[in-house]
């Protein structure tokens, strides 16, 4: 819990990672390609008081996750939104097994998401019902870039993933979150498109769809989308740290979202190991839209609130102590 000014803030991270980007870990040289573009998003957003080495940036471990989220981070409760990139990384990016025994072990603090390729088709439904049972999955991470054998990338329109769709709505996961941001290099710009986002979203109401990195560079193109379809949600992870290095562009995109969404349908956070939650609960908590660009109303408390935090637990049905509730609930 984070404390300003009298204020008590309840933080979700709703978009963390456990990842082992290392060389053994490497397939290719795609895997290397990665994570030295996630390092320089990294170095070049935050700033350079909280750079890692590189080395260390490669690989983390749950104790290290743990110290910086709960510890050190003012964080309260967690979500694991895993990537696999299967054709860079041998036993994948994302660390299935041991986030997983993390989760278990603090239900408290963390909650396991996990991520499925509508490309395994059959075979990936079945696993999919495995995984739903095991995990007692709530939410999954969608990477519409990532590559399989020839394909570099597919559409959430596509049948088959409608299929996995339809069949979330059937185990009762109800929390999509799909990576619609900047474009990490080897993957290619344009599977990241938020344009397929619109009409899963007018068919499958039942669902949340959580764009993650709120569409950028297509901000515009997201908000669009968003305004019209009411289960539709911004995620601020990659958005957010420009704080630091472009305060005025990072009160655009917080102004636009909030004229086209408001306040209950964005969610904090870090997107750690990117960034490390401290800094940006607290940057956030004071930050203000400049007097001049006076077509934004001023950030309020209440909206910072939510954003941190309640929206994320309404949608996990996280329990949010007393006092850090408002009068009227965060919207789901």
């Amino acid at each position: 819990m984070y404390r300003k000014d009298g204020e008590s803030y309840f933080i979700v991270d709703a978009h963390i990672a456990l990842w082992d980007a290392r060389p053994e870990n490497q397939l290719n040289i795609h895997g290397k390609q990665f994570i030295d573009c996630f390092y320089d998003y990294h170095r070049n957003l935050g700033p350079e008081s909280e750079h890692w080495p590189y080395e260390e940036f490669l690989y983390q471990g749950g104790e290290r996750l743990m110290k910086d989220l709960f510890t050190d981070g003012h964080v309260d409760h967690a979500v694991f939104q895993p990537a696999r990139l299967g054709a860079f990384y041998r036993n994948g990016f994302g660390q299935t097994e041991e986030a997983f025994a993390l989760a278990q072990k603090h239900p408290d603090k963390l909650t396991y998401n996990h991520c499925w390729d509508p490309r395994f088709e059959q075979s990936g439904l079945d696993r999919l019902r495995r995984d739903a049972e095991r995990f007692r999955l709530k939410g999954v991470k969608l990477y519409t870039a990532e590559w399989k054998g020839d394909s570099r990338g597919y559409k959430l329109d596509d049948p088959w993933s409608r299929r996995y769709l339809e069949t979330a709505i059937e185990l009762g996961i109800k929390n999509i979150h799909i990576h619609k941001g900047p474009t990490i290099r080897p993957l290619d710009r344009d599977a990241f498109d938020v344009a397929d986002v619109d009409s899963v979203a007018s068919d499958y109401t039942e669902l949340n769809f959580v764009v993650e990195h709120c569409g950028l560079p297509r901000l515009e193109d997201f908000c669009w989308i968003a305004t019209q379809e009411p289960n539709v949600h911004a995620g601020l992870a990659v958005a957010i740290p420009f704080m630091h290095t472009r305060p005025r562009y990072f009160a655009q995109i917080i102004g636009e979202l909030l004229y086209w969404l408001d306040e209950d349908r964005i969610q904090f956070s870090s997107d750690y190991a990117l960034w490390t939650p401290r800094w940006l609960v607290e940057r956030f908590v004071d930050f203000r839209i400049p007097e001049d660009m006076d077509e934004y109303p001023p950030l309020t408390v209440a909206q910072k609130k939510k954003i941190l935090g309640l929206n994320a637990a309404a949608m996990y049905d996280i329990p949010v102590p007393a006092e850090c509730a408002l009068t009227e609930p965060a919207a789901v």
